[in-house]
């Protein structure tokens, strides 16, 4: 096992959510300067996902911030995310980083992509920080300390999640990736629905801030893509769980994919009756 830094108490898991804060604002404004450019050139990864300019300079900006904290943890970015699991299965506490989530959705400039950074600790996000760029709106949460939302120009405020409504539930769904599963899943509901469909991982933030009570995922996703929203849903008093109900966990096996998911509010509704 290697030398690990120790994971943080509550104190400095505060003060390090603040410096992360400012580090995802700071690669937000690098995708602005981007995003407001025509300068659009779209490359494929080798899982044939779109990579922009955009993602390599909020990448950079985030990996340069968080290695200058004094915290000193490895950093795991979508961008660099070549790193052997015999590597990575020694990390007790690591950053997991998605620099750019919703390529697609810059892309078509519809504005519906953020920057996510989670802290991981013994497979768990424990902090996360939810930015986006175009608004400037942000979540951002650590444990023992709550969830919490902040539109521009404004004091931050405490969000929780909803109890379920017995008249109509709110479906948040994926903007590029719904598909006919998420179609049954809601005529399995069997009581009025509204759809939310949106991108990057806006959709867990909106169950978090009582906007929406579930978010299924049925598709393929990374570990990055979810990291920062959990803790978000979680310190909100939400869920983000397999098909199982367990909560999802990170860097256990050698692939980066997530599972199937829900993300919920409230747990006394049987979500997996419905699956």
């Amino acid at each position: 096992m290697t030398n690990e830094p120790s994971a943080p108490n509550t104190t400095a898991l505060t003060e390090l959510l603040h410096s992360v804060v400012t580090i995802a604002q700071l690669a937000g404004a690098k995708i602005m300067e981007i995003y407001a450019t025509d300068d659009f050139t779209v490359q494929k990864k080798d899982d044939n996902t779109p990579l922009t300019k955009a993602d390599m300079a909020a990448h950079h900006t985030i990996v340069a911030g968080l290695s200058a904290l004094p915290s000193n943890y490895p950093i795991l970015s979508e961008e660099s995310s070549h790193i052997p699991y015999q590597e990575r299965i020694q990390w007790q506490c690591y950053w997991l980083v998605d620099p750019l989530d919703g390529t697609r959705e810059f892309i078509k400039r519809n504005g519906e992509f953020t920057v996510n950074i989670a802290l991981i600790e013994a497979h768990r996000p424990i902090l996360g920080v939810v930015y986006v760029p175009v608004t400037q709106v942000l979540y951002y949460a650590c444990r023992g300390y709550g969830a919490f939302k902040q539109e521009q120009g404004q004091q931050p405020q405490r969000i929780l999640a909803r109890d379920c409504p017995s008249d109509q539930l709110i479906v948040a769904g994926s903007r590029s990736h719904a598909g006919e599963t998420l179609q049954t899943f809601i005529q399995r509901l069997n009581m009025p629905v509204e759809l939310i469909s949106i991108g990057s991982s806006l959709k867990s933030c909106l169950v978090a801030e009582g906007k929406a009570d579930i978010y299924p995922r049925f598709g393929p996703t990374s570990e990055w893509d979810t990291a920062a929203a959990q803790c978000i849903v979680e310190q909100a008093g939400g869920h983000l769980t397999d098909t199982l109900l367990q909560p999802l966990l990170y860097n256990t096996k050698d692939s980066l994919l997530n599972p199937h998911f829900l993300v919920f509010g409230d747990a006394k509704k049987q979500w997996g009756n419905y699956l």
